[in-house]
């Protein structure tokens, strides 16, 4: 199977900022949300080029993890030794000298009300999307690291998700990257994150003929993607890079329900 045909979720570029609350807003207010124009994209199997991808470039690339820690249903075990398997995997593949995890997000398919819905249980997002701006990006970096932070600020900086599957081969709704190649700054389009007391920003995306997805079917655990999610150089290199769950046309019936975890991290060089 060299690609597949599927729906992915991207926004529409109408020159204002795409919000999103995270309570009800006041009445009047004329809501401009994310991920209502609907396309039907090629995905590509990206395992027959899967030793070409790199994070730099295309800004995602798959990697061997190991599948040696199981025990995801404990939190303090993810922290204290799951956390430094990660950091590990990320000094090891791009030669960052000090990394930092600042959380983690167990993915399951959930119900549509989101009611098992918590701070590290979520469902798949299912909207093309960049987590960090060059402005959230340096604000996460002073939130997580507050007493370093103007120090390490001075250097290069960038975020990296490491995503995999918990237990088994992914069957159902896997992740699709978009090389950063196919991409130009233009079709990042910022989407503000509206809570009571603050409002973040992230990327969300237009739709370009130009982009190229990619996904690893049946990935298994023994396997993790690194993502970069924000890069603070501006010499060429990716700096964002686009990415969704999905719905795969080809999932067969009675597939195993998706298990994974999204580990986000911080990278100083």
């Amino acid at each position: 199977m060299q690609s597949v045909r599927a729906e992915i979720s991207y926004s529409v570029d109408n020159g204002k900022p795409i919000d999103y609350y995270f309570y009800d807003p006041e009445p009047g207010i004329v809501l401009n949300p994310p991920g209502t124009d609907k396309r039907i994209v090629e995905i590509a199997n990206g395992w027959p080029m899967a030793q070409k991808f790199h994070v730099d470039r295309e800004g995602f690339e798959i990697r061997d993890f190991g599948a040696d820690f199981a025990d995801f249903d404990n939190e303090e075990a993810i922290k204290s030794i799951f956390y430094q398997q990660i950091i590990d995997f990320v000094k090891r593949n791009t030669g960052a000298k000090r990394v930092e995890v600042f959380d983690h997000t167990l993915r399951k398919r959930l119900p549509s009300d989101l009611k098992q819905q918590t701070t590290t249980s979520r469902p798949a997002v299912l909207l093309v999307h960049s987590d960090y701006t060059p402005k959230s990006g340096v604000q996460r970096v002073h939130d997580v690291v507050p007493n370093d932070a103007e120090k390490l600020l001075e250097g290069r900086v960038a975020f990296y998700n490491v995503w995999k599957s918990l237990y088994d081969v992914v069957e159902e709704l896997p992740l699709a990257m978009c090389d950063a190649q196919s991409s130009i700054d233009e079709d990042m389009l910022l989407m503000e994150l509206k809570y009571k007391e603050r409002t973040g920003e992230i990327f969300v995306v237009r739709h370009s003929a130009t982009h190229k997805w990619y996904y690893f079917p049946k990935m298994g655990p023994e396997k993790a993607l690194l993502l970069k999610t924000y890069d603070s150089e501006t010499d060429g290199r990716a700096r964002f890079m686009a990415h969704t769950a999905f719905e795969d046309p080809t999932t067969p019936e009675g597939a195993l329900k998706r298990q994974s975890v999204e580990i986000r991290t911080m990278a100083f060089f």
